[in-house]
């Protein structure tokens, strides 16, 4: 899954939201354990609504159709605070092409997205070496742009759109979904 482009112009990383922030970090870290576990890395969303994390993975034939999905998903989330997409590529460094797994995301409202990653190499035994911090990436768009922040929709609007599961479905079939890691 490597057909989208983020530019980064800049050298500085900005201020990212701290919600956004654990979200697009337990994206990553989310998707490392897949890897880490010998399972493929099927590109998901991660859409924080209320106190509970939702995962819903968008498979497809083509990295288009993933990303359509993808879009597709957070677009139509009432009452969510904030998303993170994930999926594996690979960014064009000063020293090459590395691989890496990507988590955009962004916020209801919020121009902008950004782009986070764990670079990772694999060694010739298959084994999965991940750098230790995410790296900023750039600024992504953001799936959530014209939705409005979620205390502006009903209780009823947000419950109808996440209590029956059909819609999204909750992480691994748990009440609540684990905190997300705090961001250093």
């Amino acid at each position: 899954m490597a057909d989208r482009n983020i530019e980064n112009d800049s050298t500085e990383v900005p201020e990212i939201p701290e919600e956004l922030e654990r979200v697009l970090v337990f994206a990553l870290d989310e998707a490392k354990g897949k890897l880490e576990g010998g399972e493929d890395l099927i590109p998901f969303t991660t859409l924080v609504v209320k106190d509970t994390l939702f995962l819903e993975s968008h498979p497809g034939d083509s990295a288009e159709e993933c990303f359509e999905a993808a879009e597709k998903n957070v677009r139509g989330a009432r009452g969510a605070g904030a998303y993170a997409f994930c999926y594996d590529g690979y960014i064009e460094t000063d020293d090459g092409v590395k691989d890496a797994i990507i988590s955009e995301g962004g916020e209801p409202g919020a121009d902008t997205g950004y782009a986070v990653a764990y670079l990772y190499t694999v060694s010739d035994d298959g084994a999965f070496q991940f750098e230790a911090e995410p790296a900023y990436i750039g600024e992504a768009p953001n799936f959530m742009e014209n939705l409005k922040e979620p205390v502006e929709y009903s209780e009823e609007e947000i419950d109808e759109k996440y209590a029956d599961g059909e819609e999204v479905e909750e992480a691994e079939a748990e009440e609540e979904a684990p905190e997300a890691p705090e961001a250093e």
